[in-house]
């Protein structure tokens, strides 16, 4: 605790030793050396471990938090765990033994870290959880997007394509990562009120696509039923549109996803998605660094749209961002100018459609 109460007075303490250092003329190498030990034992230091790299939105997530954090004045230790929750909790033992002022966490099991976490906490260690809530753990604050409306556009988006008294696949993400029953719940709203049958729900264990190419290719007694397929993300998309290929019903059926990744976005022009749902990454991942820093300073965090989130055994401050729909309508408004991806990119397998501004 005496580093981040320490951290109160940083902007005050280094006006001090500037102001005796410019008074007393000591410019020696000794002088220089205290300075800087003073300056990096005030450092910020945050942790941050990433459940893996292998969906292409992390990066983006990692290096504009890294960013914003420089800024501000705060060092990051970025740890990868390749999705394996207990990994993962090693790192965070890792982050607690370095004494870290706050740990940033993509959760992968929220079984596997919620020890950890509390351990971390009893250190006088912030704890955040970065898009994916910890169950049973509570965290200082849990950031995300708004998860259930992520479902309703998705929903929103198949039904305005007339699907009604229709038909409808979900293939989603992994159970331990608890964003997934509320982008359920959101979806399932929709679907209900629009008297749309969920004929199966799949879970891809991990996050891991290929399952999700597995189901449809092993299951075409229900796909070819379908008049929809909702997908927990992009990268499940990408899985579902190539099997759905291979039987020559890509674009017959309509598929759904969020993260707006680049391969989603070219399936958008293209007309083998429907839809992605597009989560301003930089606004997210800019703001819990700034959240770090305000945290590992004992301050609090204020937002119009902070309200809470019940993790199971208690109530936990909630940051949520509003995720955008993102169709053929809208992409070069939302994702072309905005430089989340290049034109040249998203237009690239049908260049013809490419429009000239």
């Amino acid at each position: 605790m005496g580093k981040i109460v320490r951290k109160r007075g940083i902007s005050f303490i280094l006006a001090l030793v500037l102001c005796v250092l410019s008074l007393t003329a000591c410019g020696g190498e000794g002088a220089d050396s205290s300075k800087k030990d003073k300056e990096d034992d005030d450092k910020i230091s945050i942790g941050m471990c990433f459940d893996s790299f292998v969906i292409e939105r992390w990066q983006r997530d990692r290096d504009v938090f890294v960013s914003t954090a420089k800024e501000l004045g705060a060092e990051v230790n970025i740890q990868n765990a390749n999705g394996d929750p207990m990994q993962q909790k090693q790192q965070i033992e890792y982050f607690i033994k370095s004494g870290m002022d706050v740990i940033v966490i993509i959760c992968i099991d929220s079984t596997a870290i919620a020890e950890s976490v509390k351990k971390a906490q009893d250190a006088g260690i912030k704890v955040i959880a970065y898009d994916r809530p910890i169950k049973d753990a509570g965290v200082d604050l849990y950031i995300s997007f708004d998860n259930e409306k992520v479902g309703q556009m998705m929903g929103e988006a198949i039904v305005k394509r007339d699907v009604k008294n229709g038909k409808v696949l979900m293939i989603c993400g992994s159970l331990t990562d608890f964003n997934v029953p509320m982008v359920e719940n959101g979806f399932k709203k929709v679907m209900r009120q629009n008297r749309n049958e969920i004929i199966d729900t799949f879970y891809a264990d991990g996050w891991k696509a290929e399952e999700a190419g597995n189901y449809i290719i092993n299951n075409m007694d229900k796909v070819v039923m379908a008049d929809a397929i909702m997908c927990g993300n992009d990268d499940l998309a990408t899985r579902v549109v190539h099997a759905l290929a291979e039987k020559r019903l890509a674009g017959k059926i309509l598929v759904v996803g969020q993260d707006a990744d680049l391969e989603a976005c070219q399936r958008i022009v293209e007309g083998t998605q429907l839809m992605t749902v597009y989560k301003p990454i930089e606004k997210l991942a800019q703001r819990a660094a700034q959240a770090s820093v305000l945290l590992a300073l004992g301050q609090g965090v204020e937002d119009p749209n902070l309200s809470q989130y019940d993790d199971g055994s208690e109530m936990v401050p909630y940051l949520k961002i509003d995720p955008v729909s993102v169709n053929e309508s809208n992409i070069n408004e939302v994702i072309i100018k905005s430089g989340f991806h290049l034109k040249e990119d998203v237009y690239l397998n049908v260049p013809g459609k490419m429009p000239s501004n």
